[in-house]
Formats: structure tokens, sequence, C-alpha cells
């Protein structure tokens, strides 16, 4: 397992292990230049029996839980996530896509949906939910120009977004 500073990477990565998916954890230290244009670093690069091979970036956010304004299971991302996720597509090319997931720290006190399945690491709870980029890209609203991030608002987050935890299942999600 790859030293992390972020708990949500590391989480992620035990999640991956525990799944006994292949991956590759990328060194985030610094961007990749590919064709003169600097690139943001994926996080990893997972090979999933279901979905294939995902470019993976995930999102690190906190459960909309009680006494957090709209209880709105948050979903931004910048424009350069954004962007630099379709380079990487292109990069690697047909068989490999784009997936942001939101790596969600639910609360201790177990006030998260029910039919939210839970990942415990060192000793916090994580859901895991992913967007395909190329999905979020066609639903996306501005979030803020200032910051240049985007978002999916409710409706389409929650059609979009399938949990990592069901490529047990028999799922329609897969890559093309």
């Amino acid at each position: 397992m790859a030293i992390r500073a972020n708990h949500y990477d590391s989480a992620f990565e035990a999640y991956v292990r525990s799944e006994r998916w292949p991956y590759v954890a990328i060194n985030e230290a610094r961007r990749a230049c590919v064709e003169d244009v600097s690139l943001k670093s994926l996080d990893f690069i997972v090979a999933t029996p279901a979905w294939g091979q995902c470019l993976v970036d995930v999102k690190g956010r906190r459960w909309p839980g009680l006494g957090q304004r709209g209880r709105r299971w948050e979903n931004w991302v910048t424009q350069d996530d954004l962007d630099s996720v379709a380079r990487w597509e292109s990069v690697f090319g047909p068989g490999y896509r784009g997936l942001f997931v939101f790596a969600y720290n639910l609360p201790a006190d177990r006030r998260a949906p029910d039919d939210v399945a839970r990942f415990t690491f060192r000793e916090r709870d994580y859901a895991f939910f992913g967007v395909w980029a190329d999905d979020y890209r066609q639903a996306m609203r501005t979030r803020s120009s200032k910051w240049d991030t985007v978002w999916l608002p409710s409706r389409p987050f929650r059609e979009l977004r399938f949990a990592l935890a069901d490529v047990h299942a028999s799922s329609p999600i897969t890559a093309p």
C-alpha cells in the first residue's frame, strides 16, 4: 500500500485491496506532462471484473449528516479534474474509462442511511460511489466560476452514481 496523507485515498486503496482488484496507485507528487500539456495526475488505475479498466480520481467528502446545510451529497469537481480525466482517457485509449469515486466519510454515530454499504478503515466508516466522467460531464452544472468548479444536482447524482459495492451484483453499469 502506498503511503498516503489523504485518508480518503488510503481508505479507497484499502477497499480495492480488500476486493482483490488489480490496481496501480499513482504518485501524485507532480503533475504529469503529456504532449507538452500539464495534467492532474490520476489517483489510481483499477481493473474491476464488472467495469473493466478504470482511471480513478478519488474525491473525499463528508457524508451530509444532520446539522449540515442542505443535507446534500457533495459531488463537486474542478474543471481541471474533468479536463485531465478526459485527456487520460485519450492517452490510454479504448477500454479505459474515467471514473470519479466519491469517498464519503460516514458519521461515527451511525445516522447514515441503512442501505449505504460501509467500509471500515482505521476506525472510520466510508461509502464509495462512482460516477463515470463522461456521464458527469453531460449532466454537470457550474458551481463556482471563481473556483472553476462544477457539480451534479441531486436528481442527476442519484441517477448516475453507483455504489462500488455493487460490483458483485449483476449491475447494468458496465464500461463500454
